[in-house]
C-alpha cells in the first residue's frame, strides 16, 4: 500500500519513517507505542491528502510536530512549496534536520505560533493535523490562506458532527463552503477523514505573501 502510495518518493518516505521512529521518539515527538503503527496510522494517513492539493502551489501547514502532514506531503510533491509553522524549539530542530536528511528544496521552516504570524501568508492551501477543534481552527487558519484559498484539516470519525457544530463560528471567520471528505479509498488502506474548508474574499490590515525560502 505505501509504495502504490508514495510511488516514486517512497525511498524518502522510508527514510522519513526511519526518522520518526529514532530520533522522533527519543526525543518524545511521537510514542514509543506508535513505532508499528508509523505506516497506516501516520504516513499513509497524512499522504492520501495530496489529492487535494493543486500543483503546483504554496501550501502552509499549522502545529507541524514532528512534520504530519506537511513534510509527508512536501516530499510526495515537489512542485508544492510548503511552510511547517511550528513554536517549539525542540520540534524545529528535529523539522530542521529531516529536511536536510530527506534535501527537501521546496520546504521552509517557520517557528512561531500561527496567531503570531496571521496575514503574513497567502497559501493556496494551509493544513493542520490534530491542532485544535474547528471553530479554534478557522481562526489559527484562514488568516493563512489566500481570498478563496482552502484549508484542509485531518480530523476523525466525528469531522461530520464537528463540521456541523461549528458552522456559525466557521462563517464568521471567512469561511463559505464547508465539506467532510473521505480520501484515499482506492488504496486498499483506512481513507483520512478531512474537513475542507474554503475561504471567500476578505480585506487585511497586513500585507500577505506567499511562503518564501527563507527561514
Amino acid at each position: 500500500m505505501a509504495r502504490d502510495v508514495f510511488g516514486a518518493a517512497f525511498g524518502l518516505a522510508q527514510r522519513y519513517a526511519g526518522l520518526l521512529a529514532g530520533p522522533g521518539i527519543v526525543r518524545g515527538l511521537i510514542g514509543p507505542r506508535e513505532a508499528d503503527r508509523l505506516w497506516e496510522r501516520h504516513l499513509l494517513n497524512c499522504a492520501q491528502v495530496a489529492e487535494l492539493i493543486p500543483r503546483p502551489s504554496t501550501l502552509v501547514d499549522i502545529g507541524s510536530g514532528a512534520g504530519l502532514p506537511g513534510l509527508v506531503l512536501a516530499l510526495l510533491m515537489d512542485d508544492v512549496q510548503v511552510t511547517l509553522v511550528e513554536p517549539m524549539a525542540r520540534r524545529v530542530a528535529f523539522l530542521d534536520e529531516c529536511v536536510i536528511d530527506l534535501e527537501l528544496a521546496n520546504v521552509t521552516i517557520r517557528r512561531a505560533r500561527a496567531e503570531e504570524i496571521a496575514g503574513e501568508y497567502a497559501a493556496d492551501v494551509v493544513t493542520a493535523r490534530a491542532v485544535a477543534p474547528l471553530d479554534r481552527l478557522a481562526g489559527l487558519a484562514v488568516p493563512l490562506a489566500r481570498p478563496g484559498g482552502r484549508v484542509l484539516a485531518l480530523k476523525g470519525g466525528r469531522a461530520a458532527e464537528e463540521a456541523a457544530a461549528a458552522a456559525p463560528v466557521l462563517r464568521q471567520f471567512g469561511v463559505d463552503e464547508v465539506r467532510v471528505l473521505q480520501v484515499g479509498t482506492g488504496h486498499g488502506c483506512p481513507p483520512t477523514t478531512v474537513v475542507s474548508m474554503k475561504t471567500r474574499a476578505r480585506t487585511t490590515a497586513k500585507r500577505a505573501r506567499t511562503p518564501g525560502k527563507q527561514r
